[in-house]
């Protein structure tokens, strides 16, 4: 059995919390999350998929990181090397 590759995603929930991090697994009702980040304001002048497209802005305000479960999920985003950079260098 092949082992799921971890890949980066943003996942947004029905309350609103946008959140970036490393899933292996995006079927089902909640996600793991590794290293996750939450964006607390992602201060973005094209909208919520900036975020995965380049990243969050130098005004944007990300939280520290933590391994979750998010539930109530609304979308699941592939994020881009060049975001990925951004949200790591944040």
């Amino acid at each position: 059995m092949a082992k799921l590759k971890e890949r980066p995603v943003i996942v947004t929930t029905e309350h609103r919390g946008v959140f970036f991090g490393y899933a292996t697994d995006t079927t089902g009702p909640s996600i793991d999350l590794k290293r996750a980040r939450m964006a607390i304001y992602f201060g973005t002048t094209r909208g919520l998929m900036e975020l995965a497209e380049t990243g969050p802005t130098e005004i944007s305000r990300i939280s520290a990181r933590a391994d979750i479960e998010v539930r109530k999920i609304t979308a699941v985003i592939e994020v881009a090397p060049a975001a990925v950079a951004n949200w790591e260098a944040k």
